[in-house]
């Protein structure tokens, strides 16, 4: 592996881990101190709306595009955005969670849209970085990053949280996120392809071009499927441990540090595998292991949660996740129009988390209504309906279409 392409994964890395932890960690500490203060899971489930500015940033993808006439302005926009996010962050460590929550959500979503526009350029930047042999691996870059940062969030930053309080965490979490931007800023843009200029003028209306292109539905309908066999588990993971009798700590251990270091591990044999095998042969791979993991967990409800069971259902769940992540990237990377990078990603990722809101959302009212182990049913028969219909929505001539395209 030549020297440049291992700075194009380690730049990659930064930039993403930097947007996750934060985000992992307002998203991971509210959910279970709610649940400690007696709050529903429909409420917990609620919470979720924080993350809608990343659901709505196609809005503003097309802007990106138009003002970045080569990779150094994607770069401008990722700095820009992402000191401006450090910049909130530190803020919200002033304030208290207890009396001051509402105004803490509010800060909450500018910084996740500061973060949300961050990634349109850093997703954009990095499809041009990258060349089509180190797309798999970069994607596993972007998925470990996020991993990680998820881990630090949910489990290392959440056990500091409980030990040192609110103020120094968020300061730490503001510092971190600059320090993140070094590689991203010494990273020289000027090597490799840039977008094609010819068809540079990008319409505020870019993102509804996208859907009007033919074939788009069946793979617009993938997306939205892909994870829906497992992310109403992801959601209630936590939730269902604290029923179980677990105290914030363990949390911490089991699922934030424990889970998402193997969906960190699982990202590297997923990309070489895509790298190997191309995404029209490993698109029948993930889906499969999405429907063992949910049977697993679905079986565990009828054991004594024996401590090995749990963690190796945890270990099982963010593996799939991560795999099925790099897969959804690399697939996602396929799929974009020349000059228009970042919108023709940034809408297709918004696709996923669209279906995850929803899913995470419905996942509490399920969990309520029929308990933890009808919503692991019902998401196995989600995982089984990805599979019937794979040969109706996944056209492998619509992503060579692609491929030659951008060749």
């Amino acid at each position: 592996m030549k020297n440049t392409e291992i700075k194009k994964y380690y730049t990659l890395l930064s930039l993403y881990l930097a947007q996750s932890i934060p985000m992992s960690f307002f998203s991971t500490v509210i959910p279970v101190i709610m649940r400690m203060e007696n709050y529903s899971l429909e409420s917990i489930g609620y919470i979720q709306l924080i993350k809608l500015p990343w659901i709505l940033k196609m809005l503003w993808a097309p802007l990106v595009d138009k003002t970045s006439k080569n990779k150094r302005h994607y770069r401008r926009w990722i700095i820009m955005s992402e000191a401006f996010y450090a910049l909130i962050i530190m803020s919200i460590g002033y304030l208290n969670l207890q009396t001051d929550f509402t105004t803490i959500i509010v800060l909450m979503v500018i910084a996740f849209t500061a973060s949300a526009t961050q990634d349109i350029a850093t997703d954009a930047f990095a499809i041009l970085i990258l060349n089509k042999n180190e797309r798999s691996l970069g994607n596993s870059m972007q998925s470990a990053g996020s991993f990680i940062g998820t881990m630090m969030g949910s489990g290392v930053l959440l056990i500091i949280y409980h030990y040192f309080g609110w103020l120094w965490l968020l300061r730490s979490l503001g510092l971190f996120v600059l320090f993140a931007l070094i590689p991203v800023s010494l990273y020289n843009a000027r090597n490799g392809k840039e977008p094609d200029r010819s068809t540079k003028n990008v319409s505020p209306l870019e993102f509804i071009y996208f859907f009007r292109q033919k074939k788009i539905g069946a793979h617009l309908l993938l997306l939205f499927l892909f994870y829906s066999g497992i992310i109403g588990i992801l959601t209630m993971i936590k939730p269902y441990f604290v029923d179980l009798g677990y105290d914030i700590k363990e949390i911490g251990i089991i699922s934030g540090i424990f889970g998402t270091a193997c969906g960190v591990i699982m990202t590297i044999p997923a990309g070489f595998l895509l790298r190997k095998k191309g995404i029209t042969k490993a698109v029948w791979i993930f889906p499969v292991i999405n429907v063992v993991v949910a049977t697993f967990f679905f079986g565990l409800t009828y054991t004594n949660h024996a401590l090995w069971l749990v963690y190796l259902g945890v270990a099982l769940l963010w593996g799939a996740y991560a795999m099925s992540s790099v897969f959804v990237y690399t697939m996602s990377m396929h799929v974009v129009r020349k000059g228009r990078e970042g919108t023709d990603f940034t809408i297709q990722i918004v696709i996923t988390h669209l279906s995850g809101l929803v899913i995470a959302i419905m996942s509490g009212k399920v969990a309520d209504a029929l308990t933890y182990r009808g919503l692991f049913a019902i998401e196995i028969g989600l995982g089984i309906l990805i599979l019937a219909l794979l040969p109706f929505i996944f056209r492998k001539s619509f992503y060579l279409k692609y491929e030659q395209e951008t060749n």
